[in-house]
């Protein structure tokens, strides 16, 4: 449905998003652990393989050591030989464990964000409109492809290394208590220092990660805008203009995405020098006691093996933070959708018959978009069953709004809407926009089969069905010209057709759904006159016994209708049918006289 113009209508689809920032890292993080817990048997196998890759990972060095102070020292080969044997099956059998592991968390990641994916597609078909008026539709895909893939990524490596990376904290510290207290204590200096960057610089990533990303969402609107609309960037010589706008946005992007990568690779060196300094500084205090004969030269190598891998740990959880700030971000953007109030969040009291007779009321109806910018004002209109009734008036004036009430796309301010006597914020809007029929002036056709556009107006029709709506459509005829009749496939936004033959279909997919109420907004508008004729005669027999609501520009296609309301202003100046409104001489005559001389 468009919407009013300036100063009457919705915030417009082009507007950019307030910034979005990472606000509660801790329980974006537990709804994501939430999501995972629904796979507790593949996350046991993920435990249970991390389990046993950390020990063989910890009897290594363990190995090593007892292989230096028994075997290489006292110069045993062939003890030497069969500890290597063990060696070697202790590493193989870690590496195993390894990939069993990578192997099950990378299906259990992407079954997560098929989830997540899933529920958050389904929000958005449940949103109001006012929703999409605020937001770019770019931006939403940023949403449900990007921001979904940085989750996907994360939990494919974080969530085993996470685990991992605790187990070997455990372990390693646990192994170097009990072989030697003093040694464990010169490993343990580095760590108050790692942890203190750690979350120096996980702090800088993440407002930058979260800042990436919103520059990433205002850039994919950009482009899906002006993909969209490249006939009209052409015609206006505009393509300059897009190029240096894109060049704009992306400059933004790439100086927070520099930043952010910035903070991110700080991590990789300051660990490295932290490591280094903790393996010398064992090095440097193992061979003194060593010289002191207060420890073994194996116990000094098993040590400078589990500083490694007690270091190593301590490296990845400060990079998974930088991974984490990425999904934290992404996620509590598609977190916000989910915990968004959907159109059906109030509890509907009576639920709309399957038979509406068609007894329309508006009662004193005022409504704004804006705050503080009323579009229509004490609106009252009365529609019998059956009855057709024509909105015409100049564009702004708020005909098309009057629609988007009825059907519930907004709600109002003040006043009450009802059919057949019971006010439609007490209705079930599924049932209510089941009894509607809509065919929009901008017809939209979807991808498929032209017999699938047409079905959509109900799912369970036959190919007869289907085919006798589009014969009273007076779309039967040009669809069985084409190469494969009904079953044409049409491209994204049926651009291999042309906008009258769209109109057409639209048409038909109304005629079969059958409604109760009517709701035609310019419906033949991108008709050719010749055509018209047919479709006018198809729709006299569509309103037959239908109350119906007609928004017409050409004034001449309404001549019939049992009352013509004239919206001016947000208000209906006049009403009363054809011959009465050109009596009373006033704007409707006006207008019809204006349209009969141009025509004329």
């Amino acid at each position: 449905m468009p919407h009013i113009g300036p100063g009457g209508g919705p915030p417009g689809r082009g507007m950019m998003m307030p910034k979005v920032r990472a606000k509660n890292a801790g329980a974006t993080l537990r709804r994501i652990w939430r999501y995972l817990g629904r796979q507790r048997g593949g996350l046991i196998a993920v435990l249970a393989a991390t389990i046993a890759s950390t020990l063989l990972g910890l009897a290594g060095p363990y190995l090593i050591g007892h292989a230096v102070d028994h075997y290489i020292i006292p110069q045993d080969y062939d003890g030497l030989v069969s500890l290597c044997l063990l060696l070697v099956a202790v590493y193989a059998g870690h590496a195993l464990f390894t990939w069993i592991q990578t192997y099950v968390m990378v299906g259990l990641s992407q079954r997560t964000v098929r989830d997540m994916r899933r529920d958050l597609f389904a929000r958005l078909q449940q949103l109001p409109l006012s929703f999409f008026d605020r937001r770019t539709h770019g931006e939403l895909m940023s949403r449900t492809t990007n921001d979904i893939e940085n989750v996907s990524a994360t939990l494919n490596q974080s969530v085993t290394q996470l685990l991992s990376s605790v187990l070997m904290l455990a372990g390693s510290l646990g192994f170097m208590l009990a072989l030697d207290l003093w040694l464990t204590l010169v490993s343990l200096v580095t760590v108050p220092l790692v942890i203190l960057l750690t979350r120096f610089i996980a702090a800088g990533t993440r407002k930058y990660f979260a800042g990436q990303q919103q520059k990433l969402g205002e850039l994919n609107g950009f482009i899906e805008e002006t993909v969209s609309g490249q006939k009209v960037v052409q015609v206006y010589r505009r393509e300059s203009a897009a190029a240096a706008q894109f060049d704009t946005l992306n400059t933004e992007l790439r100086g927070v995405s520099i930043r952010a990568q910035i903070y991110s690779g700080l991590v990789g060196p300051v660990m490295n020098v932290l490591n280094n300094f903790g393996f010398a500084l064992i090095a440097a205090v193992g061979g003194w006691m060593a010289y002191r004969n207060w420890t073994t030269i194996g116990t000094i190598v098993i040590f400078m093996n589990y500083s490694k891998q007690f270091q190593r740990p301590l490296n990845e959880l400060a990079n998974q933070f930088n991974l984490l700030q990425s999904a934290v971000a992404g996620a509590e953007r598609v977190f916000e959708i989910l915990d968004t109030d959907t159109e059906y969040a109030e509890t509907e009291k009576h639920a709309a018959s399957e038979g509406l007779k068609g007894e329309v009321r508006f009662e004193n109806v005022t409504f704004s978009y804006k705050e503080g910018v009323t579009v229509l004002r004490n609106v009252s209109l009365a529609a019998r069953p059956g009855e057709t009734i024509a909105l015409v008036g100049p564009t702004g004036a708020g005909k098309t709004t009057i629609i988007n009430l009825l059907t519930r796309f907004y709600d109002i301010d003040s006043g009450r809407i009802t059919i057949d006597g019971t006010d439609i914020r007490d209705m079930d809007k599924n049932k209510l926009r089941s009894q509607l029929g809509l065919v929009l002036q901008d017809a939209y056709v979807f991808s498929g089969t032209i017999r699938d556009n047409i079905r959509y107006g109900k799912l369970e029709a036959t190919d007869a069905e289907v085919e006798a709506a589009a014969r009273l459509a007076n779309a039967d005829a040009f669809i069985r010209k084409l190469p494969l009749g009904y079953d044409t496939p049409l491209t994204g936004g049926g651009g291999n057709i042309s906008q009258g033959q769209r109109q057409l279909i639209t048409i038909a997919r109304a005629i079969l759904a059958d409604p109760a109420i009517l709701i035609l907004d310019e419906a033949t508008s991108s008709i050719d006159t010749r055509t018209e004729m047919h479709i006018q005669e198809a729709m006299r027999k569509l309103m037959s016994g239908r109350t119906s609501f007609v928004i017409a520009h050409r004034l001449s296609t309404i001549r019939e209708a049992d009352q013509i309301l004239v919206v001016h202003g947000g208000e209906i100046i006049e009403r009363g049918t054809h011959a009465e409104l050109l009596e009373k001489r006033g704007f409707y005559r006006d207008l019809y006289i204006s349209q009969f001389e141009r025509t004329g």
